[in-house]
């Protein structure tokens, strides 16, 4: 890859275009992999456990590209391996007809998230001042968010008017896919020292700081596991339509693909845990109000707000992870995601055994979960600092 010492957002925008393309696939996929679970034969808790090993199995890989892209002192392979392995293993979901093979094999093509601690670590890299920082992680986030749209806008199209089958669009949406691999061959990446230390001298010296904001950040994970999944089977169940979940799933990604530009960067000026803050609190009165207002209207309000909590937590949290990462970036955003990751299964395993057991009980459990998170975050220091 081409380096270059100038420091500026052209690789922020060249990765961001990687994601946006990615996540046009993506999630041309997410919004019915519901719909195709239970069509398979799977309950609540199977989809509780597509979204928990879909957002948490593949994130130990993600620890394991971060600690490796320090110790070559290379990034934008990582991140480009990662996307290449995405597109295989999101053709092999089209091929399967089982829920249980279904799982399997989205947990597989999260491998590919190997890339997004060497990426995150690369734009941390490429942007030296940290008050520029959460601006460039919002600037990236959005475009990704923008993907997901899209890419929602297209699955109503394809199955609402042109009445495609399911594994069809996830066909297509892997064939667009592919477009994410072509801007990284156009980043200009900083050179970066090598970091020779191995994997259990590399987590022992991580800021405590980091480690802390590490343990808020999975409790949080535990509550914001990837609700949206379980969100998407509930707006079914209570419009009876297919076509009102894919709309409310559009407005939930363009409310956090707004948010993430501008919560970046408010974090800057204000501060990452102020904003993080707000972030916490909000989720809280939205899990309470999914408890006590469940008609469609209102859950559909409760619906496009949680996408201020994706927007606001997504994007403040990387940034805050960047300022207190030190210099083993990657490794740092690899311990971050991986832990989180794994959250993320026990999250997506405890709330889809809820779901089956009742809605309302799922909500309870969530709002005292995000409670204990704004508690803990109160102990966080801000920005790194005593």
């Amino acid at each position: 890859m081409v380096r270059k010492k100038k420091n500026d957002l052209r690789n922020v925008y060249l990765l961001g275009q990687s994601s946006l393309f990615n996540d046009i696939g993506s999630e041309m996929m997410t919004p019915i992999l519901p719909f195709y679970i239970t069509g398979l034969g799977g309950t609540g808790l199977a989809v509780g456990l597509a979204s928990g090993f879909r957002e948490g199995l593949a994130s130990v890989m993600n620890f394991f590209g971060g600690w490796l892209s320090d110790r070559s002192g290379e990034r934008s392979i990582f991140v480009f391996l990662g996307y290449f392995l995405s597109v295989i293993f999101r053709f092999m979901v089209s091929i399967v007809n089982s829920w249980q093979g279904v799982i399997a094999f989205v947990s597989f093509e999260r491998i590919g998230k190997l890339r997004d601690s060497p990426r995150d670590a690369l734009i941390s890299d490429t942007i030296k001042k940290k008050r520029k920082r959460g601006n460039a992680f919002g600037i990236h986030e959005m475009m990704d968010r923008i993907g997901a749209v899209i890419g929602t806008l297209l699955v109503i199209l394809f199955f609402w008017k042109l009445n495609l089958n399911i594994k069809l669009i996830i066909i297509i949406a892997s064939g667009m896919s592919i477009f994410s691999l072509i801007p990284i061959f156009f980043i200009r990446e900083p050179k970066t020292k090598r970091i020779k230390r191995n994997l259990f001298s590399s987590i022992k010296e991580l800021d405590k700081n980091l480690k802390y904001f590490i343990f808020v950040s999975s409790v949080f994970t535990l509550g914001n596991f990837g609700l949206y999944l379980l969100l998407i089977l509930k707006a079914q169940q209570l419009s009876g339509s297919v076509l009102l979940p894919l709309i409310l799933y559009a407005v939930f990604g363009i409310v956090s693909s707004v948010l993430s530009k501008y919560s970046g960067w408010l974090s800057d000026r204000v501060g990452r845990k102020r904003v993080l803050t707000f972030g916490y609190v909000l989720f809280f009165l939205l899990c309470l109000g999914f408890i006590f207002f469940q008609n469609l209207v209102f859950f559909s309000i409760l619906f496009a707000l949680y996408g201020i909590v994706y927007g606001i937590t997504q994007t403040t949290q990387r940034a805050y992870v960047s300022d207190v990462s030190g210099k083993t970036k990657g490794t740092a955003f690899g311990f971050f995601n991986c832990i989180t990751g794994l959250v993320n299964i026990a999250g997506g395993l405890i709330a889809g055994a809820l779901w089956d057991v009742n809605y309302t009980t799922m909500f309870i459990y969530l709002s005292a979960v995000a409670f204990a998170s704004v508690i803990f975050l109160i102990f966080v220091k801000r920005d790194g600092k005593r």
